[in-house]
């Protein structure tokens, strides 16, 4: 057996963790809404079509936030295409993924399904085919108060009280030669800014997300980023990070430490960030939105991304399995343990595209990567500690020598508990981990949750729904106050523990 230890001090940390990196990701895509979120003919759904099964299992994951609509989609996207009379909305052709967009569903319909949700919605506009007039008009439809043409027609429409939208994506992925009316770093930095003043101009409350690079494999990686930076800077408070995990190569050891390229992307960004707050001579900060991230690389090609010009075609249907589910963990964990800079994320995406979940008529399946975000999300409070770690390392092919144990952990003043977040790489060798606390000892252990053991290709499937969930473990605390955790190889554990006086 490997052993492990993980140092921290509840003054040592990074600042608090924002509850909106636990947010999600909905796209006109596939069966990501149609069959996924809104089902009206369904028996399973409610009086306003959404599916009641879907909403009970997305609740305990607690996004504070969900993205929409897109996405490729949103580059040719008409947002009035979507409201007013479903009888009246028109069909058109989603360039983006080569369907037909029906426009039952749109923006009265997802702030509708928010609200039962208990999320705010975080709206991305136009800015391919469309512009700083077209997104203007959806904030004023979607935030004033009333006397305005777009307000009013919300009013009409049943909506009399404004929806408020604090967050507004300006575009998608316009670094990609993918994307519907992509453009030069210098272009698109041009058209969000002007979107950004219009905007701002009209609800000084809102906040702006600037589009970053699509990944770090585009030739334009973090010079994009720059230029957008620079041009935008004033006007705008945070930039998108996007980054898809993928094991084409199918080496699992390699694909376990996909952590420390996901910390690489984060601490490219934060350098990137206070360069250019350096050259501006700003005292203004900008953060970052990571609001795509996943593991996709199965459903990726083909028939997977092609919708043949049908309705609600299956696309982007990824199945997921254990080591899937770890390298989430490891998303989430970057994410902690760089509290500072990453202050929003999104899960891509929630329902049946690249999703935790997959419906069929009848029900659904939770899927692996379902629950290292609902642990995540449940017991990441607080501020975000900063882990030393002192432990074996393993050989991960390309990426080298790197630690058998990935880790990051929260404390929560109010109640007096640190979260500690588990990863356990090695496919062999189980993994004791020490967990001690500098400053203070600990006094009792609160919970252990596990996840993992067994073959890292094991997955849910509708025959057999439970062979990857999480489970109660357990931890022992010794004299010294340090507590102590057996891990499965491979395997997530977060173990929660009183801070004594």
């Amino acid at each position: 057996m490997n052993h492990a230890s993980l140092h921290l001090d509840t003054q040592y940390h990074v600042g608090p963790i924002d509850r909106r990196i636990f947010s999600g990701f909905l796209e006109h895509l596939g069966r990501a809404i149609y069959e996924g979120v809104y089902d009206p003919d369904n028996p399973i759904s409610d009086e306003c079509g959404f599916r009641r099964d879907v909403l009970e299992v997305l609740h305990p994951l607690r996004m504070p936030l969900v993205r929409y609509p897109g996405g490729n989609f949103v580059s040719c996207y008409n947002w009035k295409d979507g409201i007013g009379p479903r009888d009246q909305r028109p069909a058109h052709p989603d360039y983006a993924w080569r369907s037909i967009e029906s426009n039952q569903f749109g923006t009265d319909e997802f702030m509708t399904w928010c609200k039962g949700l208990a999320t705010d919605p975080m709206l991305a506009v136009n800015l391919g085919t469309a512009g700083t007039a077209e997104a203007a008009q959806l904030l004023e439809y979607c935030n004033l108060a009333g006397g305005t043409y777009w307000s009013d027609l919300r009013a009409r429409h049943g909506h009399p009280e404004p929806y408020g939208v604090k967050l507004w994506c300006l575009g998608n992925e316009m670094d990609g030669p993918w994307q519907a009316g992509h453009v030069p770093a210098e272009i698109y930095a041009q058209r969000a800014e002007q979107a950004a003043v219009v905007m701002r101009g009209m609800d000084s409350s809102i906040e702006t997300i600037v589009c970053g690079s699509s990944g770090r494999d585009m030739k334009t990686y973090l010079q994009w980023d720059r230029v957008v930076l620079e041009y935008c800077w004033e006007v705008v408070d945070y930039i998108s990070a996007h980054r898809y995990s993928e094991n084409y190569r199918d080496d699992s050891a390699w694909f376990l430490a996909e952590g420390v390229e996901i910390d690489r992307t984060i601490e490219d960004y934060k350098a990137l960030l206070n360069y250019v707050r350096g050259v501006k001579k700003s005292d203004k900060h900008v953060y970052l939105s990571f609001d795509e991230w996943n593991v996709w690389y199965r459903a990726r090609s083909g028939d997977a991304v092609d919708g043949h010009w049908a309705r609600a075609p299956h696309l982007l249907e990824e199945h997921y399995n254990l080591e899937d589910a770890l390298v989430c963990a490891q998303y989430l964990a970057g994410f902690i343990r760089h509290a500072d800079v990453v202050k929003i994320a999104c899960l891509a995406q929630i329902v049946n595209v690249i999703a935790p979940i997959l419906t069929r008529a009848d029900g659904l399946l939770l899927q692996s990567i379902y629950y290292p975000f609902a642990l995540f999300s449940r017991h990441a409070v607080g501020n975000a500690l900063t882990p030393v770690i002192a432990g074996p390392t393993y050989h991960a092919g390309e990426r080298g020598d790197v630690a058998v144990l990935d880790a990051a952990a929260s404390y929560d003043e109010a109640s007096g508990a640190v979260a500690a977040f588990l990863v356990n790489r090695s496919q062999e060798e189980e993994l004791s981990v020490s967990i001690k606390l500098v400053d203070r000892p600990f006094s009792q252990v609160l919970s252990v949750d596990v996840l993992g053991g067994g073959n890292v290709k094991d997955a849910n499937t509708w025959e057999h729904p439970h062979r990857v969930t999480s489970a109660r473990g357990s931890a022992s605390l010794d004299e010294f106050g340090v507590v102590h955790v057996r891990m499965t190889a491979p395997g997530l554990a977060i173990v929660r523990a009183k801070v004594g006086r």
